[in-house]
Protein backbone atom coordinates (compact mmCIF):
# COMPACT_ATOMS: atom_id res chain seq x y z
CA UNK A 1 0.00 0.00 0.00
CA UNK A 2 1.39 3.24 -0.82
CA UNK A 3 0.08 6.81 -0.04
CA UNK A 4 -3.18 7.89 1.67
CA UNK A 5 -6.71 9.42 1.06
CA UNK A 6 -8.53 11.08 3.90
CA UNK A 7 -12.15 11.65 4.20
CA UNK A 8 -13.67 14.18 6.74
CA UNK A 9 -16.77 13.03 8.27
CA UNK A 10 -19.80 14.73 10.63
CA UNK A 11 -22.87 12.43 10.45
CA UNK A 12 -24.85 13.86 7.39
CA UNK A 13 -25.94 12.27 4.07
CA UNK A 14 -23.02 14.47 2.18
CA UNK A 15 -20.59 13.46 4.13
CA UNK A 16 -21.44 9.74 3.91
CA UNK A 17 -21.41 9.79 0.32
CA UNK A 18 -17.79 11.90 0.31
CA UNK A 19 -16.79 8.55 2.02
CA UNK A 20 -18.26 6.25 -0.75
CA UNK A 21 -16.53 8.28 -3.23
CA UNK A 22 -13.09 8.33 -0.86
CA UNK A 23 -12.86 4.52 -0.65
CA UNK A 24 -13.30 3.98 -4.43
CA UNK A 25 -10.49 7.00 -4.73
CA UNK A 26 -8.58 4.68 -2.46
CA UNK A 27 -9.38 1.20 -4.52
CA UNK A 28 -7.99 3.22 -7.44
CA UNK A 29 -4.65 4.30 -5.89
CA UNK A 30 -3.76 1.13 -4.03
CA UNK A 31 -4.23 3.60 -0.91
CA UNK A 32 -5.18 3.53 2.71
CA UNK A 33 -8.15 5.41 3.58
CA UNK A 34 -8.36 7.54 7.08
CA UNK A 35 -11.95 8.71 8.29
CA UNK A 36 -11.73 12.17 9.72
CA UNK A 37 -14.06 13.17 12.65
CA UNK A 38 -13.40 16.74 13.64
CA UNK A 39 -14.67 17.03 17.24
CA UNK A 40 -14.98 20.56 18.15
CA UNK A 41 -17.44 19.91 21.55
CA UNK A 42 -14.11 19.33 23.96
CA UNK A 43 -12.53 22.02 22.89
CA UNK A 44 -15.27 24.71 24.26
CA UNK A 45 -15.89 22.74 27.22
CA UNK A 46 -18.82 20.57 26.56
CA UNK A 47 -19.81 17.48 28.39
CA UNK A 48 -19.37 14.65 26.42
CA UNK A 49 -20.30 12.31 28.22
CA UNK A 50 -24.31 10.95 29.29
CA UNK A 51 -26.73 13.53 30.74
CA UNK A 52 -27.79 12.00 34.34
CA UNK A 53 -31.27 12.13 33.13
CA UNK A 54 -30.33 10.22 29.70
CA UNK A 55 -29.65 6.82 28.89
CA UNK A 56 -26.49 5.62 29.35
CA UNK A 57 -25.15 4.86 26.03
CA UNK A 58 -26.23 8.58 25.27
CA UNK A 59 -23.73 11.76 25.29
CA UNK A 60 -21.80 13.12 22.34
CA UNK A 61 -18.74 10.83 22.56
CA UNK A 62 -20.64 8.02 22.13
CA UNK A 63 -22.64 9.82 18.96
CA UNK A 64 -19.17 10.73 17.39
CA UNK A 65 -18.05 7.05 17.67
CA UNK A 66 -21.01 5.54 16.18
CA UNK A 67 -20.96 8.14 13.43
CA UNK A 68 -17.36 7.07 12.58
CA UNK A 69 -17.84 3.56 12.72
CA UNK A 70 -20.92 3.41 10.60
CA UNK A 71 -18.89 5.81 7.99
CA UNK A 72 -15.84 2.99 8.52
CA UNK A 73 -17.84 0.35 7.55
CA UNK A 74 -19.37 1.98 4.79
CA UNK A 75 -16.05 2.24 3.17
CA UNK A 76 -15.52 -1.43 4.12
CA UNK A 77 -19.05 -2.02 2.32
CA UNK A 78 -17.90 -0.30 -0.96
CA UNK A 79 -14.14 -1.30 -1.22
CA UNK A 80 -13.71 -4.30 0.78
CA UNK A 81 -9.62 -4.61 0.01
CA UNK A 82 -8.62 -1.03 1.11
CA UNK A 83 -7.36 -0.73 4.60
CA UNK A 84 -9.42 1.67 6.60
CA UNK A 85 -8.16 3.80 9.65
CA UNK A 86 -10.14 6.73 11.71
CA UNK A 87 -9.26 9.33 13.91
CA UNK A 88 -11.15 11.51 16.13
CA UNK A 89 -9.10 14.57 16.57
CA UNK A 90 -10.34 17.96 18.84
CA UNK A 91 -10.57 21.01 17.01
CA UNK A 92 -12.33 23.15 14.43
CA UNK A 93 -13.07 21.35 11.20
CA UNK A 94 -11.09 23.25 8.91
CA UNK A 95 -8.00 23.21 11.02
CA UNK A 96 -7.60 19.57 11.41
CA UNK A 97 -8.73 18.76 7.96
CA UNK A 98 -5.82 20.84 6.56
CA UNK A 99 -3.42 19.23 9.35
CA UNK A 100 -4.91 16.18 7.85
CA UNK A 101 -3.91 17.11 4.04
CA UNK A 102 -0.01 17.38 5.15
CA UNK A 103 0.34 13.17 4.54
CA UNK A 104 -2.28 12.72 2.08
CA UNK A 105 -2.37 12.75 -1.85
CA UNK A 106 -6.33 13.54 -1.63
CA UNK A 107 -8.60 15.23 0.86
CA UNK A 108 -12.31 14.14 0.04
CA UNK A 109 -15.25 16.21 1.48
CA UNK A 110 -19.08 16.53 1.17
CA UNK A 111 -20.86 19.47 -0.24
CA UNK A 112 -22.65 19.96 2.86
CA UNK A 113 -22.04 19.25 6.39
CA UNK A 114 -23.84 19.10 10.27
CA UNK A 115 -22.34 18.38 13.14
CA UNK A 116 -19.00 18.34 13.50
CA UNK A 117 -18.52 20.13 10.19
CA UNK A 118 -21.51 22.25 11.11
CA UNK A 119 -21.57 25.85 8.79
CA UNK A 120 -19.62 23.90 6.39
CA UNK A 121 -22.31 24.70 3.79
CA UNK A 122 -20.98 24.07 -0.17
CA UNK A 123 -17.86 25.96 -0.99
CA UNK A 124 -16.33 26.87 2.06
CA UNK A 125 -14.67 23.89 2.64
CA UNK A 126 -12.90 23.32 -0.41
CA UNK A 127 -12.32 27.17 -0.72
CA UNK A 128 -10.33 26.97 2.60
CA UNK A 129 -8.71 23.72 1.96
CA UNK A 130 -7.06 24.23 -1.27
CA UNK A 131 -5.93 27.91 -0.71
CA UNK A 132 -4.22 26.16 2.24
CA UNK A 133 -4.05 22.49 2.50
CA UNK A 134 -1.25 20.56 0.44
CA UNK A 135 -2.62 18.02 -1.77
CA UNK A 136 -5.42 18.01 -4.24
CA UNK A 137 -9.43 18.52 -2.50
CA UNK A 138 -12.29 16.28 -4.15
CA UNK A 139 -15.89 17.67 -3.42
CA UNK A 140 -18.98 15.48 -4.08
CA UNK A 141 -21.66 16.99 -5.77
CA UNK A 142 -23.35 14.73 -7.33
CA UNK A 143 -22.94 11.03 -8.62
CA UNK A 144 -22.00 12.07 -11.82
CA UNK A 145 -22.35 10.01 -14.69
CA UNK A 146 -20.16 6.44 -13.88
CA UNK A 147 -19.45 6.04 -17.71
CA UNK A 148 -18.72 9.30 -18.19
CA UNK A 149 -15.46 11.45 -19.36
CA UNK A 150 -13.25 12.82 -16.62
CA UNK A 151 -13.63 16.34 -17.58
CA UNK A 152 -10.45 19.06 -16.95
CA UNK A 153 -10.96 22.95 -17.27
CA UNK A 154 -7.86 24.29 -19.10
CA UNK A 155 -6.60 28.23 -19.67
CA UNK A 156 -3.06 27.43 -20.59
CA UNK A 157 -1.06 29.21 -17.48
CA UNK A 158 1.44 27.75 -15.09
CA UNK A 159 -0.99 26.99 -12.24
CA UNK A 160 -3.50 24.93 -14.18
CA UNK A 161 -0.40 22.23 -14.87
CA UNK A 162 -0.96 20.75 -11.89
CA UNK A 163 -4.91 20.56 -12.66
CA UNK A 164 -4.27 18.68 -16.27
CA UNK A 165 -1.74 16.26 -14.32
CA UNK A 166 -4.74 15.16 -11.68
CA UNK A 167 -7.01 14.92 -14.50
CA UNK A 168 -4.79 12.45 -16.44
CA UNK A 169 -3.96 10.30 -13.75
CA UNK A 170 -7.75 9.80 -12.66
CA UNK A 171 -8.77 9.42 -16.04
CA UNK A 172 -6.52 6.48 -16.38
CA UNK A 173 -7.16 5.01 -12.95
CA UNK A 174 -10.87 5.56 -13.87
CA UNK A 175 -10.18 3.90 -17.99
CA UNK A 176 -12.25 6.87 -18.34
CA UNK A 177 -12.01 9.07 -21.80
CA UNK A 178 -10.51 12.96 -20.35
CA UNK A 179 -12.32 15.52 -22.20
CA UNK A 180 -10.00 18.85 -21.72
CA UNK A 181 -11.92 22.03 -22.33
CA UNK A 182 -10.71 25.77 -23.07
CA UNK A 183 -13.36 27.94 -23.47
CA UNK A 184 -12.27 31.89 -24.91
CA UNK A 185 -14.00 35.03 -25.35
CA UNK A 186 -12.95 37.96 -27.53
CA UNK A 187 -12.22 40.14 -24.81
CA UNK A 188 -10.12 36.93 -22.64
CA UNK A 189 -8.32 35.62 -25.71
CA UNK A 190 -4.56 37.41 -26.73
CA UNK A 191 -4.80 39.69 -29.21
CA UNK A 192 -3.22 38.57 -32.56
CA UNK A 193 -0.24 40.35 -33.60
CA UNK A 194 -0.72 42.79 -36.80
CA UNK A 195 -0.79 42.39 -40.01
CA UNK A 196 -0.32 45.48 -41.47
CA UNK A 197 -0.18 49.16 -40.47
CA UNK A 198 -3.53 49.78 -42.07
CA UNK A 199 -5.67 46.77 -40.82
CA UNK A 200 -3.60 45.89 -37.28
CA UNK A 201 -6.26 43.67 -36.32
CA UNK A 202 -7.92 41.78 -38.62
CA UNK A 203 -7.64 38.28 -37.46
CA UNK A 204 -11.13 36.67 -37.69
CA UNK A 205 -12.55 33.93 -36.11
CA UNK A 206 -11.08 31.28 -37.45
CA UNK A 207 -7.90 32.39 -36.38
CA UNK A 208 -8.90 33.22 -33.37
CA UNK A 209 -10.49 30.01 -32.92
CA UNK A 210 -6.89 28.36 -33.75
CA UNK A 211 -4.87 30.29 -31.92
CA UNK A 212 -7.23 28.88 -28.88
CA UNK A 213 -6.51 25.33 -30.39
CA UNK A 214 -2.90 25.71 -30.31
CA UNK A 215 -2.85 26.84 -26.60
CA UNK A 216 -5.00 24.15 -25.98
CA UNK A 217 -2.41 21.24 -27.42
CA UNK A 218 0.13 23.11 -26.26
CA UNK A 219 -0.81 22.68 -22.25
CA UNK A 220 -1.50 19.26 -23.12
CA UNK A 221 1.73 18.74 -24.53
CA UNK A 222 3.75 15.84 -23.14
CA UNK A 223 1.01 14.17 -21.04
CA UNK A 224 -0.24 11.65 -23.59
CA UNK A 225 3.19 9.97 -23.78
CA UNK A 226 2.94 9.77 -19.95
CA UNK A 227 -0.83 8.46 -20.25
CA UNK A 228 -0.87 6.56 -23.43
CA UNK A 229 -4.19 4.92 -22.52
CA UNK A 230 -6.32 7.70 -21.93
CA UNK A 231 -8.04 8.61 -24.81
CA UNK A 232 -8.37 12.56 -24.92
CA UNK A 233 -10.75 15.20 -26.59
CA UNK A 234 -9.92 18.40 -26.63
CA UNK A 235 -12.89 20.87 -26.64
CA UNK A 236 -12.68 24.70 -27.58
CA UNK A 237 -15.35 26.48 -26.41
CA UNK A 238 -16.61 30.35 -27.93
CA UNK A 239 -18.49 31.42 -24.56
CA UNK A 240 -18.56 31.91 -20.97
CA UNK A 241 -16.03 29.70 -18.78
CA UNK A 242 -19.15 29.02 -16.29
CA UNK A 243 -21.65 27.81 -18.73
CA UNK A 244 -19.24 26.17 -20.70
CA UNK A 245 -18.00 24.03 -17.89
CA UNK A 246 -21.59 23.19 -15.95
CA UNK A 247 -23.27 21.94 -19.44
CA UNK A 248 -20.21 19.86 -19.96
CA UNK A 249 -20.23 18.87 -16.53
CA UNK A 250 -23.82 17.17 -16.98
CA UNK A 251 -22.26 13.93 -18.87
CA UNK A 252 -19.07 13.74 -16.63
CA UNK A 253 -18.29 11.41 -14.12
CA UNK A 254 -15.39 14.32 -12.31
CA UNK A 255 -14.85 17.95 -12.92
CA UNK A 256 -11.24 18.99 -12.56
CA UNK A 257 -10.30 22.56 -12.17
CA UNK A 258 -7.21 24.21 -11.25
CA UNK A 259 -6.75 26.68 -8.16
CA UNK A 260 -5.52 29.76 -10.21
CA UNK A 261 -5.61 30.79 -13.46
CA UNK A 262 -5.77 33.31 -16.04
CA UNK A 263 -8.35 34.86 -19.09
CA UNK A 264 -11.45 32.47 -18.63
CA UNK A 265 -10.34 31.15 -15.68
CA UNK A 266 -9.44 34.15 -14.17
CA UNK A 267 -9.49 33.78 -10.19
CA UNK A 268 -10.47 29.90 -10.53
CA UNK A 269 -10.76 29.16 -7.27
CA UNK A 270 -11.37 31.66 -4.85
CA UNK A 271 -13.62 33.99 -7.69
CA UNK A 272 -16.46 33.22 -9.22
CA UNK A 273 -16.09 30.51 -11.17
CA UNK A 274 -14.87 27.88 -8.86
CA UNK A 275 -18.40 28.71 -6.67
CA UNK A 276 -20.13 28.79 -9.46
CA UNK A 277 -18.47 24.80 -9.99
CA UNK A 278 -19.33 24.00 -6.61
CA UNK A 279 -23.27 25.34 -6.29
CA UNK A 280 -24.01 24.07 -9.60
CA UNK A 281 -21.60 21.12 -11.45
CA UNK A 282 -23.48 18.19 -12.63
CA UNK A 283 -20.40 15.97 -10.92
CA UNK A 284 -17.88 15.88 -8.14
CA UNK A 285 -15.80 18.82 -8.30
CA UNK A 286 -11.82 18.25 -7.50
CA UNK A 287 -9.83 21.53 -6.88
CA UNK A 288 -5.90 21.10 -7.70
CA UNK A 289 -3.62 23.93 -6.66
CA UNK A 290 -0.53 25.11 -9.10
CA UNK A 291 2.63 24.59 -8.35
CA UNK A 292 5.10 25.83 -5.70
CA UNK A 293 2.35 25.19 -2.76
CA UNK A 294 2.00 29.26 -2.61
CA UNK A 295 -1.04 30.99 -1.11
CA UNK A 296 -3.20 32.05 -3.82
CA UNK A 297 -5.06 35.04 -2.89
CA UNK A 298 -8.91 35.74 -3.60
CA UNK A 299 -10.96 37.55 -6.39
Amino acid sequence: MSGLVVVGVDGSASGLAAVGAAAEEARRREAGLRVVHAFLWPAMHVPLGPSPLGPPEGGLRTMVEKLVAEAVEHAKSVAPDVEVSHAVVTGEPLTVLEAQSLNAELVVVGSRGMGGFVGLLVGSTAVHLASHGRCPVLVVRETGASDGPVLVGVDGSPAGAKAIDFAFAEASLRGAELVALHSWTTWNAPAPPPQDEKAPYTSGPDERRAGEERLLAEALAGQQERHPGVKVRHEVVHGGTREALIEASRTAQLLVVGARGRGGFSGLLLGSVSQAMLHHAHCPVAVVRGSGGEKDGGA
